[in-house]
């Protein structure tokens, strides 16, 4: 069983008079730097001039300055940018302000575990990564509660890593829920995998292969709509609160006869052999060279992926029809 860590596990103090660069004001970048912020946490925030983020940050009563002057000041320099942005960003703004004493952290171990990024030995290497997006856990913290995160360590120089990095859990609010004990390669090759197979990739592609199935065979595309991707969210709900089983007793008998007898039917041998081999590409960092070999490229074969879902009838139908629905507007605009 994996360890877990509370509130009582973790001392807040080690954080007082050490500073923490957040590089990236982003949707993570900013709820925790909001976080640290009220937990009386020095920040400094470190975001390119000329864009939202930046405006954002300085709304936020924050004054952004660049990557460099932020690393060379800071004792913890928290990664909060885009993984194939990472490396670039490290080698040119971070990786000589790295002296003993000081602290390398992230909250994706893409960069370290594959190699893109090589700290010195000098420095403490840990993550930090809620199980959550940035502004889920600005919105828990502000409730008094937090979101689940994870916490590993890749170089322990200082012998005090893992209570540095139960410290800044418990400044962003994550102790509050329980902070589990992983490692780098651990945490990213699941992520990459539940991203690529289940919750992006798989569900995605479920959706789409519904939505045509009925609409192929002469159904509206309305009640393919409905029936395929709206009605997910009821279901995804139903499991976040009380797993599969609990989803069960929430549907009709009708439903959950069908799961149980045609489910596999759909995701039988041949998606389980290729969830096998796209766990294999994973672990043996083709993926990872693809997707950074992509992106040196200027992104050709991801642009034409995005425009070819974009023109999908599944999402005009959708588009059309959320405009009924005052409820999803509202969220739209908040």
């Amino acid at each position: 069983m994996a360890k877990i860590f509370y509130d009582e596990d973790a001392d807040l103090s080690l954080l007082q008079g050490k500073k923490v660069a957040i590089v990236g004001y982003g949707i993570q970048g900013r709820g925790q730097g909001l976080n640290l912020r009220d937990s009386g946490v020095d920040v400094i925030i470190a975001q390119r001039k000329g864009g939202k983020n930046y405006d954002l940050a300085v709304q936020d009563g924050f004054t952004p300055v660049e990557a460099d002057p932020a690393a060379k000041n800071a004792d913890i320099i928290q990664l909060l940018t885009q993984d194939h942005l990472q490396g670039e960003i490290y080698e040119k703004s971070i990786l000589s302000h790295l002296k003993p004493g000081k602290t390398l952290l992230f909250s994706h171990g893409f960069n370290i575990h594959f190699g893109y990024i090589k700290p010195p030995k000098n420095v403490d290497v840990i993550m930090v990564a809620p199980k959550g997006p940035g502004a889920l856990v600005r919105s828990q913290f502000l409730e008094g509660g937090g979101v689940p995160c994870l916490v590993a360590i890749y170089q322990n120089a200082s012998g005090q890593a893992l209570k540095l990095a139960l410290a800044y859990a418990k400044a962003i609010g994550g102790t509050r829920a329980g902070v589990i004990e992983t490692n780098f390669k651990e945490e990213t090759e699941t992520d990459l995998f539940g991203e690529q197979t289940v919750l992006c990739g798989g569900l995605s592609e479920l959706i789409r292969a519904g939505y045509e199935t009925l609409v192929e065979a002469g159904y509206q595309p309305e009640m393919a709509y409905f029936e395929c991707l709206h009605e997910v969210k009821l279901i995804v709900d139903a499991i976040f609160v009380s797993g599969i089983s609990g989803m069960h007793r929430r549907v009709s008998d009708t439903a959950e006869y069908g799961d149980y007898t045609r489910g596999k039917r759909v995701i039988g041998k041949e998606a389980r052999e290729e969830m096998k081999k796209i766990l294999k590409e994973i672990q043996s960092g083709a993926f990872a060279r693809e997707w950074i070999e992509e992106n040196k490229k200027g992104r050709p074969l991801f642009n034409r992926l995005r425009e070819e879902c974009d023109r999908h009838p599944v999402e005009k139908v959708g588009a059309d029809l959320r405009k009924m629905m005052h409820w999803i507007r509202e969220k739209q605009i908040a």
